[in-house]
């Protein structure tokens, strides 16, 4: 209803005097309409809707419950305020006009200062309810504003840190890139999976492990040059040194995640970034856990981060092909990875495969994908 125009509103009552009185009582501050029967009072709203109907019960052909019931099954006029008009005061009728979706009942004979009360009231109410959805449209679509805004602020985060492992890291950018989809993967397929219902519970969790990802080595920051870019075999001592790693990312996305609070979205980064050289059997780093122990988001990077290296090209050692990749992986179930994930793993191989591909940094590393030893 436009603020400038008068509420409209629709009698519909086949005694002539009963609408000539209600006209007369409400046309000075209202734009009344007049239908005299049921049908027309349909083809009335049809092509005019009004703020308010005055409805009578009892007409011939069609009665005011079977208009009242066909308005409030059309999306497009159900919340038209409805008011019945009846000399029938008994408590079934009044109940099953309720029933049908009427807000009030009016008896006649009218009392003029009655009808203009109800009407009013019924009028406000409906202007209350608009604003109030109108309010609540505003509030949505600032929730949703800011939701973005929260969004995006995770995404330039985390894009941000990934960037500062990267330049740091003899690894590629592909390896980030590879290794969110495979971890990806391995989600959207064992979602479902019992095992996996409560951590896949949340709506946004493959979301943020796919964004998370990127963060698994993010404390290779604070290991030394000459043991992170040292282009053979690690000594022991060294090998120590490499395996903090997994500690540093640990504390600095902790430290991250206590400034944004206990939700904070870098919950699972921390995770990945500190448990993905865990083993099932216990025999990882930098805890030694087993089994369940280990997060769900640490034992599915441990897979998505192996399968990676062994089909990339490090300076330490060539690509191995797809195949003997996904050899290894099957030996090492129960022992290096989750059962569970091996098996989604092995479904799936064939796409991880494709994203080695599309992905690939040298194109020594696609030769040999393709190789079947």
């Amino acid at each position: 209803m436009n603020e400038e125009e008068r509420p409209a509103i629709l009698v519909v009552d086949d005694t002539e005097a009963n609408v000539d009185i209600l006209v007369e009582a409400l046309d000075t501050d209202y734009d009344v309409s007049v239908a005299i029967d049921g049908k027309g009072a349909l083809e009335s709203v049809g092509m005019n809707p009004p703020d308010l109907i005055l409805l009578d019960i009892v007409m011939p052909e069609m009665d005011g419950y079977e208009v009242c019931n066909r308005l409030k099954s059309d999306t497009k006029t159900f919340d038209i305020p409805v008011i019945f008009l009846t000399a029938m005061t008994d408590l079934e009728n009044k109940t099953k006009g309720f029933e049908l979706g009427a807000v009030d009942y009016i008896t006649k004979p009218f009392e003029i200062l009655e009808v203009k009360a109800r009407v009013n009231t019924h009028l406000t109410l409906k202007t209350a309810k608009e604003f109030l959805a109108k309010q609540n449209e505003i509030l949505e679509r600032k929730v949703q504003e800011r939701t973005r805004e929260l969004s995006a602020t995770q995404d330039v985060t985390i894009l941000s840190l990934a960037s500062l492992a990267e330049t740091r890291d003899n690894e590629t950018g592909g390896h980030i890139r590879r290794t969110q989809h495979y971890i990806g993967l391995l989600a959207e397929h064992l979602k479902n999976h019992s095992t996996f219902w409560s951590f896949f519970e949340k709506d946004r969790t493959i979301d943020l492990l796919f964004k998370s990802a990127p963060l698994h080595d993010i404390g290779k920051v604070g290991v030394r040059d000459n043991i992170l870019l040292k282009p053979g075999k690690l000594t022991p001592e060294e090998f120590d040194e490499m395996k903090k790693h997994t500690t540093y990312g640990r504390d600095a996305l902790l430290k991250a995640e206590e400034s944004l609070g206990s939700s904070s979205f870098l919950q699972l980064a921390r995770e990945i970034a500190y448990t993905h050289h865990e083993k099932w059997d216990g025999s990882g780093y930098p805890e030694g856990v087993k089994g369940d122990k280990i997060p769900v988001s640490g034992r599915l990077m441990a897979l998505a981060d192996v399968y990676d290296a062994l089909v990339s090209k490090r300076v330490y050692k060539p690509p191995m092909p797809h195949t003997k990749a996904v050899q290894i992986i099957e030996e090492g179930k129960g022992t290096q990875f989750d059962p569970n994930i091996v098996d989604a793993f092995l479904k799936v191989e064939s796409r991880f495969k494709e994203i080695a591909l599309t992905n690939a940094d040298f194109d020594e590393e696609k030769a040999i994908l393709t190789r079947s030893v």
